[in-house]
């Protein structure tokens, strides 16, 4: 009983703390050194080693690699269900003000207010994913084929090359490159940890299995939507904004739900809440189907690689007793840097910058370069950005 106690009050723990991040979640992939701050160097969850394991596995399988993190930190430190639990929490805030953000654009079709309000904040993104560049890389980058790998990474990014890709050959490289890497680590003892994990997996899978049938017999149009959803997060490659070009295809070209410029105000608005761009799932869901709609095409386009994620942590331990994986993760580690620089790059050139501008990105890089709370950055910003805009 009293350790019974004890895992629900880390699962409760879990929760509120990813909420709180949740809250703050701006810039996609950037969240994760500001996960890593909360797990590894405040809360002490994981060690680094372990966190940096988890980058490279959420990089390597589909969904948005934020939210993917977020799962990784729970189920490494409470199981199924603090990874449930954490992944929930850190959502919530994105889907909450999506849901929100939808209900406006759908009754006035236009957001003057919120679109002044968030011409600033899209300069702290950009310092957000900078800062974000600057510290992850400083702990990966060891010599200058760290350094190559991730500048031909943001290369083809920009060139268009899938992430997918990028992240394959950045495999490859690493095979090749990082022949003197270290000796691996010996192998965990995770037997019972495996089966408990696989058991909760099995039921999770089950209620999902559930959930599914249950909208195919009461609501077929509900159906459509979430099987459409979840197709786009089991190919989203490389991170949220993998799962943008697929949506745009299945949503607007090939079903015609909604026009393109209406995607495209999504798109928006995805990018100026916190959390992963495929929360534009939910503005989706609103528009085809109200509330439920958004709550279905949320929950599709999250789960599946929530499952997975949950799938393949069992094996991960003796995975990476493996050299040559250890060899292969360094090239992927790498990548992110160069998918983190990628997005800077993106969001930058796309602020029209001026003089004001400048000082309120340089602002907001120095002020997270001292450790300032992200969120208090953030809403400072905003606060700014109604003032000065």
């Amino acid at each position: 009983m009293e350790h019974q106690d004890k895992q629900d009050k880390i699962s409760i723990h879990l929760f509120i703390s990813f909420l709180r991040l949740g809250l703050s979640a701006f810039g996609g992939p950037a969240m994760i050194v500001y996960i890593k701050d909360l797990a590894v160097n405040r809360k002490k969850w994981l060690d680094e080693a372990t966190f940096n394991d988890g980058v490279s596995l959420c990089q390597s399988i589909p969904g948005a690699t934020a939210m993917q993190m977020a799962a990784y930190v729970g189920l490494r430190s409470n199981g199924v269900i603090g990874g449930l639990l954490s992944f929930t929490g850190f959502g919530l805030p994105a889907f909450a003000l999506m849901l929100m953000l939808s209900i406006a654009y759908a009754s006035a079709q236009e957001l003057p207010f919120v679109i002044s309000l968030f011409k600033g904040l899209q300069i702290i993104v950009v310092a957000i994913i900078a800062n974000a560049t600057y510290s992850f890389g400083k702990g990966i980058f060891k010599n200058y084929k760290e350094i190559l790998i991730a500048l031909a990474a943001t290369a083809s990014l920009w060139l268009g090359v899938s992430p997918f890709v990028v992240i394959i050959v950045a495999a490859f490289a690493g095979l090749v490159f990082f022949i003197n890497t270290g000796a691996p680590a010996p192998p965990a003892h995770v037997g019972k940890s495996d089966e408990r994990i696989f058991r909760k997996l099995v039921l999770l899978f089950m209620i999902f299995l559930a959930g599914i049938a249950g909208l195919y017999l009461l609501n077929t149009k509900l159906f459509n939507l979430a099987a459409v959803m979840l197709k786009i997060d089991l190919f989203a490659f490389g991170g949220g904004f993998g799962s943008v070009p697929l949506m745009l295809h299945e949503v607007v070209d090939v079903r015609r739900w909604i026009d393109s410029k209406t995607f495209m105000d999504g798109i928006a608005l995805g990018q100026v809440t916190p959390g992963p761009i495929v929360i534009t799932a939910t503005f989706v869901g609103y528009l085809m189907h109200g509330f439920l709609g958004a709550l279905a095409a949320t929950l599709a386009v999250f789960t599946p690689s929530f499952l997975i994620l949950t799938g393949i942590m069992p094996f991960y331990d003796k995975l990476k007793t493996s050299v040559y994986f250890l060899r292969a993760t360094k090239g992927i580690l790498a990548t992110f840097v160069g998918l983190l620089f990628y997005a800077a790059l993106k969001f930058g050139s796309a602020v029209q910058w001026d003089t004001i501008r400048i000082l309120l990105g340089l602002t907001a890089f120095a002020a997270l370069m001292r450790k300032i709370d992200i969120l208090y950055v953030v809403l400072i910003g905003a606060i700014i950005s109604v003032i000065i805009f």
